[in-house]
């Protein structure tokens, strides 16, 4: 007897992070993972030799997924190397704490497009092939900036505007797909340790300010992330639907 395709992960920002650790969290046999990074092959290519060490099929890929063309792509890459898609977790992204006033229309597009925009595409791509998927899932990585307004909490305008998009996007293809048993959710972190050498938004100084305000009093970290992202794209979860689940410590409560 044949053995069936592999469960197919498509993880887009997989290099480092939050992406990086849900790779790991996912990894294991009869798992494929389509890892995703627009420039950092050396990170993307180290996550792919953890993943294979625990029985995962890999394949690396970069793109800008501001390019339009560019979510199609993947989605034709992922067919192309392992028959099937089942799991979209869209992660990639940046931070920009401008200030509105500051704000050019140049920096404002490139926020939306690379996390509102991005999603989009690769969502939009991905629905014919999910709607065929063994447990179909999407997890969008969104961010507490789009729920956190304080004056004694770091805002992140551009950011918050293009997270915010894309959660609406996550419920309303909640809806659309539902009928298909594509459950369709997103993740919410809060302040989240950065990899050495990363880029930072807010300075290692600044971010340990920031635990004063943490009712968990401490930094969370990729791997917290990336068991929430894991349960969402098991099979346990397929009657969760259009949630937004913050993984934060408890920064942003309802």
């Amino acid at each position: 007897m044949s053995q069936p395709a592999p469960r197919t992960f498509l993880v887009t920002g997989a290099a480092s992070g939050i992406g990086a650790a849900i790779c790991r969290a996912v990894a294991a046999p009869n798992v494929a993972l389509l890892i995703h990074t627009r420039r950092n092959r050396d990170g993307a290519e180290a996550v792919a030799r953890t993943a294979r060490a625990a029985g995962a099929e890999t394949e690396v890929v970069l793109a800008d997924l501001v390019e339009p063309a560019a979510a199609g792509v993947l989605v034709e890459r992922a067919l192309a190397r392992f028959g099937r898609l089942d799991v979209l977790v869209s992660n990639a992204g940046f931070a920009d704490r401008t200030p509105v006033a500051a704000l050019t229309d140049a920096a404002m597009t490139a926020s939306m497009e690379a996390i509102q925009g991005a999603f989009f595409r690769l969502a939009r791509a991905a629905i014919p092939h999910l709607r065929a998927g063994i447990d179909p899932r999407v997890v969008a990585v969104s961010s507490f900036v789009a729920h956190t307004w304080r004056t004694n909490v770091a805002t992140f305008p551009a950011s918050a505007a293009a997270k915010a998009g894309l959660e609406a996007l996550v419920r309303a293809l909640a809806v659309e797909l539902g009928p298909d048993r594509v459950a369709v959710n997103a993740v919410v972190p809060g302040f989240i340790r950065k990899d050495s050498g990363a880029h930072r938004a807010i300075g290692p100084a600044a971010l340990a300010d920031q635990t004063v305000h943490i009712p968990m009093g401490r930094i969370g970290l990729p791997e917290d992330v990336a068991a929430a992202v894991a349960f969402l794209a098991s099979p346990a979860a397929g009657y969760i639907t259009g949630q937004t689940l913050h993984v934060d410590g408890g920064i942003v409560m309802r």
